[in-house]
């Protein structure tokens, strides 16, 4: 509005801007908008601001029998366990430990985390443990992808899954009971830079490529902070020169994406799923004038036995004959005519006319590319 008002006093100094003028552009404005617009945070993010993946090395004790046994890599953890606490275990004895397993601890460090703050974590046993329940995780260190630690994870484990065996060797599973999660497990140590606040400028990365909306989502932060803002630098990324300071991009960034934006329609694509016969079509699938016909041809042979018996007072002996019934059966169904440039609900309701199955549908489809008259990318899973 600002902007707007700006423009007209510069093109009109000596007569101020009526009232219902500026009503009339506001107007305008607002009706402008698109009809189904989305935010802009919707369509993408901003780079540098997501999750850093953890992992760590630990052990599970307090298991009632169902732990690793005597694992060899098992014993040599519980004695790394017991040398911090000042304990070594005598050379060559090497413990039964079927209330102990060997675990990988997996976590997900959130952007912005701070120092005190806690994350969940996943608990996953690496031997022959039959089960993680009941179990407590010792004090371990989660490590981020340059070898720092990141976070400590400690706590009783959830586990979901239960096992139960009988003593002929007969054994029921239900769910995975050799994984579990302790929810607030690990409380994080150190925080990951983003560098949002500090880089020269700011880059918000769409999650599906096209050049359309990197246009557009440029437009639209030049329309709100003014023009040469933002610029798309291909059909992934658009580049934002924002103010130094962190309080000032915070306001920018959140400014920036509840921005409404039309993403561009998506490019014409039909995904197929072989194994369970499932057919995607989107709106943009167009398909050239074809005609179609499909039928069914079925080859049956019915396989019988019958026993003849000789003459009376003949030479002969009984025997069995092979009789064969072969019969050819053709299921006629009507050709169909696709019109120039039919939509999604035409392709559909052509289709439906003839009693097409999932299995026949793909064959039309493939067939329709082939031919040329498919207008879109066929995409087999």
């Amino acid at each position: 509005m600002r902007d707007l008002s700006a423009m007209l006093r510069r093109l009109f100094p000596a007569r101020p801007v009526p009232i219902w003028t500026l009503i009339a552009l506001a107007l305008v404005s607002a009706f402008a908008a698109p009809a189904h617009a989305e935010r802009i945070k919707d369509l993408g993010a901003f780079q540098g601001i997501r999750a850093n993946q953890l992992t760590g090395y630990g052990i599970v004790v307090g298991l009632p029998g169902t732990g690793d046994d005597n694992l060899e890599y098992t014993v040599q953890s519980m004695k790394g366990v017991t040398a911090r606490f000042g304990f070594q275990l005598p050379p060559g004895i090497n413990p039964a430990l079927k209330n102990a397993a060997v675990v990988m601890i997996t976590a997900e460090l959130p952007a912005f985390s701070k120092p005190g703050q806690r994350i969940d974590i996943t608990v996953a046993s690496m031997g022959k443990a039959k089960s993680l329940r009941g179990g407590a995780l010792i004090l371990t260190p989660l490590y981020g992808a340059d070898g720092q630690i990141y976070a400590m994870a400690q706590g009783n484990l959830a586990v979901s899954g239960l096992g139960a065996e009988g003593a002929d060797g007969s054994r029921i599973v239900v769910n995975i009971p050799s994984s579990g999660r302790i929810p607030d497990g690990a409380t994080v140590e150190r925080a990951v830079d983003t560098g949002f606040d500090t880089a020269p400028t700011l880059t918000f990365n769409l999650a599906r490529a096209d050049f359309t909306t990197a246009q557009r989502v440029a437009a639209a932060i030049n329309g709100r902070f003014g023009m040469m803002t933002a610029r798309a630098t291909d059909a992934v990324s658009v580049s934002v020169a924002a103010p130094p300071g962190a309080d000032l991009r915070t306001q920018m960034m959140s400014q920036i994406e509840n921005l409404p934006v039309e993403a561009a329609e998506a490019a014409a694509r039909v995904i197929v799923n072989a194994r369970t016969g499932t057919v995607v079509i989107n709106s943009a699938v167009r398909v050239a004038p074809a005609a179609v016909t499909h039928g069914k041809l079925t080859v049956r042979i019915d396989e019988a036995q019958q026993v003849v018996q000789p003459a009376p007072f003949s030479q002969g002996q009984t025997a069995v004959e092979q009789r064969s019934n072969v019969g050819v059966e053709e299921e006629v169904k009507p050709m169909f005519l696709l019109e120039p440039g039919p939509k999604l609900a035409d392709v559909v309701k052509a289709v439906n006319a003839i009693g097409a199955s999932p299995a026949d549908l793909v064959a039309i489809l493939e067939a329709l590319k082939e031919a040329g008259a498919l207008k879109a990318e066929l995409v087999v899973l």
